[in-house]
């Protein structure tokens, strides 16, 4: 979204994507705050699934997509506390490489030719990592990786139905409801960005309880007719035109007519 008044210590926003949440609104040093602050848990579940990882004896492709979490949570991190576009690499190309990891994990139990799997993956990894450094295709980086993404449910779907585990099977229920609540949130903030922030107090320039009690103090004195009153309509005015050239957060809708009727009720 828009920018704060609060001084960006990254410059300006130079990214092709942006997620609903104000710009530098709590620090100069992270665009958007709670983007960023979100990935920790991300970064501290993916270090307990690699220790356990390693006391449990996994095979490999377990620790590895472990650490492969945990950068693609650093590198959100990064790429939401700049949004800078040649840091949006950070975020958008480890998104690609842990879905080839999925694959990976869920594909070579029974993958005959075991070499030829993991070497096509990481040939595949790379190449998409150089086109997409030269390359900024949004429309189409969304719909690969909700391609990638669709390749890995026959598979999963598999292991549900063979497995006889009650804990497992719970566990992938909860995985689902999980993904589906986050797809959604996903929806929800990139198509209705604009409505959430006039319903939560979004920043544009219009008139704030402020501005309407200034503006309510310039009619009464205006009907007052003296000259003190004039002058200090004059200096209200000044004030009130002064804060409109400045984003404020907009009153809801149901509560404008009373804070007008208010002010004019102050003011007398």
């Amino acid at each position: 979204m828009a920018d704060s008044m609060v001084a960006s210590f990254w410059g300006p926003v130079t990214s092709t994507t942006e997620l609903c949440e104000e710009n530098y609104a709590h620090s100069s040093y992270i665009a958007e705050f709670y983007n960023t602050i979100s990935n920790v848990p991300c970064v501290l579940l993916a270090l307990i699934g690699l220790v356990n990882a390693f006391r449990q004896g996994f095979e490999k492709r377990f620790s590895v997509l472990h650490i492969s979490n945990m950068i693609l949570a650093i590198g959100s991190m990064i790429f939401h506390a700049t949004l800078q576009l040649v840091l949006q690499q950070s975020d958008e190309t480890p998104m690609v490489w842990e879905i080839l990891l999925y694959m990976y994990v869920l594909y070579s139990p029974d993958w005959h030719y075991r070499s030829t799997m993991p070497t096509f993956l990481f040939l595949y990894g790379a190449a998409f990592a150089v086109v997409h450094f030269f390359a900024r295709f949004q429309f189409v980086f969304k719909l690969h990786y909700i391609g990638l993404c669709f390749l890995c449910i026959p598979r999963m779907y598999k292991y549900y139905i063979q497995t006889k585990d009650v804990a497992a099977k719970r566990l992938a229920k909860l995985w689902v409801l999980t993904l589906t609540l986050g797809t959604l949130c996903w929806l929800v903030d990139r198509i209705f960005c604009k409505k959430l922030s006039h319903c939560a107090g979004g920043r544009r320039e219009s008139p704030t309880f402020l501005d309407f009690c200034l503006m309510s103090r310039s009619r009464n004195q205006r009907r007052r007719g003296n000259d003190l009153s004039l002058l200090n309509t004059d200096a209200t005015q000044s004030t009130a035109s002064k804060l409109m050239s400045i984003p404020h957060p907009i009153p809801h809708p149901m509560c404008a007519d009373k804070l007008w009727h208010f002010c004019i009720w102050a003011s007398k």
